[in-house]
């Protein structure tokens, strides 16, 4: 018995190095030759910014994971007062934080945190809106909750993102219960959600007329998904979410569709045994892209300014594993070059192109670096 579990394990392992090496051979991840480019440290001694948005007048809001709101402008930065309770456990805590396309106008902000309210102990991920009066949160409303709770600290998700019809989209990991959350429509977790910008669900979602079902979800079969982005030529809603030992993933969101977690993956157990035989399944979509091994991605943009010409259509994701921030080179949505940048920086925990044009990237224990031409 025991020589059987010695080869079985053996096999895995040789099947795990063969799908790393193909990985690997296809696109390995590049030191940079040369970069024109190089990052200056623009607000020191944050923890985990886990959020950034970019407001009218420049001045940016930052979510720090241990529940403060802080707002940097001119050179100084103000704790914004009036959040929610933040459920701050494992990683969980306050997360997102964007504004409303039309936010000139109406001034609302949504931020996504973990939360108790609800039936059980521990918490879930949810979704709020406010209005800042001053350093103040004021007219809030929660718009999402996602149940049951659970005292598991891992897989909130939760990126936020808005498309070009005026839609919320937002992601809620697992919870730590991959055998029943993600495949099941009428569960929370596991799931990219749309609502309309006041939380309702839009009557056009794939599972409005399912029995029992979740209407807010818009696909489901994900892990953990933290990195989200609205495509500024497709409109598309890009994301990538962590796997398991191996198996993150870039996917491509459509409505109605199942990205398979944990029915299909291209990674394994941490313990090293097979978490499943399938990396594909009918019904069942392929990601773009994936990373074996993982890189733990957190933050995800895609460069369309004229900042950085030699990087405009690439993707920019952050490494919490390995510490450095990763440029995909894109052909037809096929990742055709994978280049690493600024290695030692730190775990990167969120990337966003904001409106000056310019790259932030927020890194933990450190604070937001910009990237800029070297002089």
């Amino acid at each position: 018995m025991k020589l059987f579990k010695f080869f079985s394990l053996l096999l895995i392992a040789i099947n795990y190095s063969a799908c790393a090496q193909q990985v690997d051979s296809e696109v390995k991840a590049e030191e940079p030759i040369d970069t024109n480019y190089t990052t200056e440290l623009i607000i020191d001694e944050l923890s985990i910014p886990w959020g950034m948005a970019f407001l009218p007048d420049g001045s940016i809001l930052i979510t720090e994971k241990t529940g403060e709101l802080i707002h940097f402008k001119n050179n100084e930065r103000v704790t914004i007062s009036g959040l929610p309770e933040i459920y701050n456990r494992g990683q969980g805590g306050l997360l997102d934080v964007i504004i409303h396309p039309k936010f000139s106008e109406n001034g609302w902000i949504y931020f996504s945190y973990a939360s108790q309210e609800g039936d059980g102990d521990g918490g879930n991920t949810a979704i709020m809106r406010a209005k800042l009066d001053g350093n103040t949160l004021i007219d809030k409303q929660e718009l999402y909750k996602a149940e049951p709770n659970t005292t598991k600290g891992q897989h909130f998700g939760s990126r936020l993102a808005f498309d070009n019809e005026g839609f919320l989209y937002f992601s809620v990991g697992d919870r730590g219960n991959r055998d029943e959350n993600p495949q099941d429509i009428t569960r929370d977790c596991g799931k990219i959600y749309r609502l309309n910008d006041d939380g309702t669900v839009p009557n056009d979602n794939p599972f409005i007329n399912e029995p029992n079902a979740k209407t807010a979800i818009y696909s489901y079969g994900h892990r953990n998904p933290q990195g989200m982005f609205k495509h500024p030529e497709t409109g598309e809603i890009w994301t990538h979410e962590h796997g398991p030992q191996g198996g993150d993933e870039i996917n491509i969101i459509q409505k109605g569709l199942n990205y398979g977690w944990p029915k299909i993956s291209y990674g394994i157990n941490y313990s090293g045994t097979t978490l499943t035989e399938n990396t594909a399944l009918p019904g069942m979509e392929q990601p773009l892209f994936y990373w074996v091994p993982s890189i733990a991605p957190s933050g995800f943009a895609i460069i369309s300014s004229d900042k950085y010409p030699e990087w405009k259509g690439n993707l920019l994701v952050g490494s919490l594993k390995f510490q450095y921030l990763e440029r995909l080179v894109l052909e037809n949505n096929k990742v055709v070059k994978r280049e690493k940048l600024f290695e030692g920086l730190g775990r990167v925990r969120n990337v966003v192109q904001a409106p000056d044009g310019y790259i932030y990237v927020g890194i933990e224990n450190l604070g937001i670096v910009k990237i800029v031409p070297k002089s």
